[in-house]
């Protein structure tokens, strides 16, 4: 795998505009027409690590969502650098299980 290979699969921090949003997820598919990812506005992702620590309901769900490539200002991968934990990294070791497991996507 390439450094920046972004195949389905991948964990991703998607940055969108008209309205602005960023988003965490895992990729889904990357095609001409948009991105398709299984994730949440990062505004709440901490609330999601937070219910899923605790095994609580689903409070903050997760959704697969399309997004068109008009949208779309940058897309990067979620990776810890350094001192600094990736969010998928971050999930994993707060709650002891897999992001792919969780989202039903392993």
């Amino acid at each position: 795998m390439s450094s920046f290979d972004l195949a389905p699969g991948v964990p991703v921090v998607l940055y969108l505009h008209t309205p602005r949003e960023k988003l965490w997820g895992i990729l889904l598919s990357l095609e001409p027409a948009g991105i398709v990812i299984r994730g949440v506005d990062l505004s709440v992702f901490d609330d999601w690590v937070r219910q899923e620590q605790r095994g609580e309901e689903e409070g903050v769900g997760v959704s697969t969502l399309f997004y068109p490539m008009a949208r779309v200002e940058r897309m990067e991968r979620d990776e810890t650098a350094g001192p600094l934990e990736s969010l998928t990294d971050r999930f994993e070791r707060q709650v002891g299980r897999s992001v792919l497991e969780v989202l039903g996507l392993k």
